[in-house]
């Protein structure tokens, strides 16, 4: 890694005028030293000046390690002209700037990208149109696939993340446009989501003053269809070094984890990834209510900063002899690396109750499957896991299952859920206290068998650690929505997580069908989340059975 630290000048405005009469303006960090100098290209649309800081050092950080750092609004964001409609622009943009900056004055022609969410996003359309001196990528938490990895999740509509980011835009919007009331209005409502409206997917705040929003495209498509695929930056011929940077309780992770694997798949180029325990916003040592300890604090600037030095600079910054994979293991606090996505050994759980799993926490029992792969020393032997058990769960709109942390909720990470698996409207199954340590490292599955009185249901399902002290513990979380009331096997993902549990702690699985507001409500109708109203939603009666008709398969990981 380059040794030289360079003093640094205040950054520059510079602008672009596109290829069909629009200006992207851009601050531009230059080192106060005799170039050529690399070129770092991060673009987003939130205003220049705040240029990701929530996450990454300052721009002046980064050019002071040699390199020119351009931080560009991208079309009608910012300053930067033009309309802005979801990342419709970005390819051509993303093409234009590229060839702009590696131009630059002092410039060495060779171009990286870095930055997270949306601005990772920009990376990929950027790339997609194949510029020539782009040279290397490091997007961080994007949704890859925008339908599954962003804005639904199995069919059910992320209501927390997607609403508030609407509100947000739309408020910056208002701003923009010197509408002062609109914005007073939307910057409420982002604040505190006016999720009590007749409609609290599509709120009259949001369909009033933000007709041109995103967020109703979005509600208007709720399948996989060809507005999706419109959207999705198309990379198959595009072969980039990309350092991939996720977090365990990122809503967007599983759009870290496809991206990663696609260019695993079909890459001639080094591709690193590294996912941290962390949401979305902030990178930190404290994650929800934990206190992971130093290594998870964030070392993903240093890192960029090493990546890029070794493909724009050609310098040995020891990137060759880095584990391609490190993962943050809670629990022991610590990074593993790994040569690749670890394929973990699944272990299958069966759970059984006299009935009662709803309304006493001693009644749900948590075992493992004989039938399954060959049982862990670490769980008591049970015995034979019986043949069937049924258990009712009622949920009732009026006081849905609250979301507490995870990866979809605001804020995320673990929290302490032991009230809300007091509820009777929650089926909980719970473990012996652990032999040994276990470990969990990779996406387990939920195989469930149930049933609904309503035409359409919801099913969360929550993984937990439960400690000595009577905490319940968030670990990792499956969400969906199911279009059939006839009892059926349904499988449900789990968000990817890497944990070790200490023995005298167990495993939780909790069941309800709802975690209202990091999922819409379901109704029990049938009707789309953008039109359901809860004047209209019923109370729907799930049933759900145990025993060998379902498992939770979870990840058993082990040393690196």
């Amino acid at each position: 890694m380059t040794a030289d630290r360079y003093q640094t000048a205040a950054p520059i405005t510079m602008s672009l005028q596109t290829s069909d009469g629009c200006r992207l303006d851009a601050d531009v960090y230059y080192p106060l030293a005799a170039g050529p100098f690399p070129v770092l290209l991060m673009r987003q649309p939130y205003g220049r000046a705040i240029a990701s800081t929530v996450v990454y050092g300052h721009p002046s950080w980064y050019a002071g390690h040699g390199y020119i750092v351009v931080i560009q609004d991208v079309r009608g964001r910012g300053t930067s002209t033009g309309d802005f409609r979801l990342f419709a622009h970005e390819g051509r943009d993303g093409l234009e700037t590229v060839e702009w900056a590696a131009n630059l004055p002092q410039s060495n022609g060779r171009v990286g990208m870095y930055g997270f969410s949306y601005q990772g996003m920009t990376q990929l359309y950027a790339a997609a149109a194949r510029p020539p001196a782009l040279k290397a990528l490091a997007p961080a938490m994007v949704g890859y696939d925008l339908y599954r990895d962003w804005a639904y999740e199995n069919g059910a509509l992320l209501l927390q993340v997607g609403l508030s980011w609407a509100l947000q835009l739309a408020a910056d919007t208002a701003r923009l446009q010197g509408r002062e009331a609109d914005y007073q209005r939307l910057y409420a409502a982002a604040h505190d989501l006016p999720l009590t409206k007749a409609r609290p997917a599509c709120p009259q705040v949001l369909a009033e003053l933000a007709p041109e929003s995103f967020f109703h495209e979005w509600l208007a498509h709720r399948q996989r269809d060809d507005y999706w695929q419109a959207l999705q930056p198309h990379l198959k011929d595009v072969d980039l070094p990309m350092l991939h940077v996720g977090g365990w309780f990122d809503p967007y992770l599983r759009g870290n984890l496809r991206l990663y694997r696609e260019m695993v798949a079909r890459s001639g180029h080094l591709q690193h990834l590294w996912i941290g325990p962390w949401g979305h916003i902030p990178w930190s040592r404290r994650v929800g209510a934990l206190d992971l300890g130093p290594a998870a604090e964030s070392p993903i600037d240093r890192l960029q900063l090493r990546w890029f030095d070794h493909w724009l600079k050609g310098e040995d910054s020891g990137l060759l002899q880095d584990s391609p994979v490190n993962l943050f293991e809670m629990g022991s606090n610590r990074w593993r690396g790994c040569q690749g996505w670890p394929l973990a050994r699944e272990r299958q759980y069966r759970w059984v109750s006299t009935g009662l799993a709803s309304v006493r926490q001693d009644d749900g029992q948590l075992r493992w499957s004989k039938t399954g792969p060959a049982g862990p020393s670490h769980v008591p032997d049970h015995g034979e896991v019986p043949p069937l058990a049924e258990d009712i769960l009622v949920h009732d709109p009026w006081r849905p299952v609250p979301s507490l942390g995870g990866h979809a909720s605001v804020p995320a990470g673990p929290f302490d859920r032991a009230v809300i698996d007091c509820r009777s409207d929650v089926l909980t199954y719970t473990t012996e206290p652990l032999l040994e340590a276990m470990q969990l490292l990779g996406q387990g599955r939920l195989k469930v068998t149930c049933a609904a009185d309503a035409p359409s249901f919801d099913l969360c399902a929550v993984v937990s650690q439960v400690y000595p002290d009577s905490r319940v513990m968030h670990l990792t979380q499956g969400y969906g929505r199911f279009e059939t009331s006839q009892r059926q096997v349904r499988e449900l993902p789990l968000h990817p997580v890497s944990v070790s549990i200490p023995a005298g702690h167990a495993l939780r699985l909790s069941l309800s069908a709802a975690c209202f507001p990091a999922y819409a409500v379901n109704p029990g109708t049938g009707t789309a989340p953008g039109q359901a109203r809860p004047l209209e939603a019923r109370v729907i009666t799930v049933t759900v059975w145990g025993g060998e008709a379902s498992a939770l398969c979870l990840p058993i990981g082990g040393e690196a």
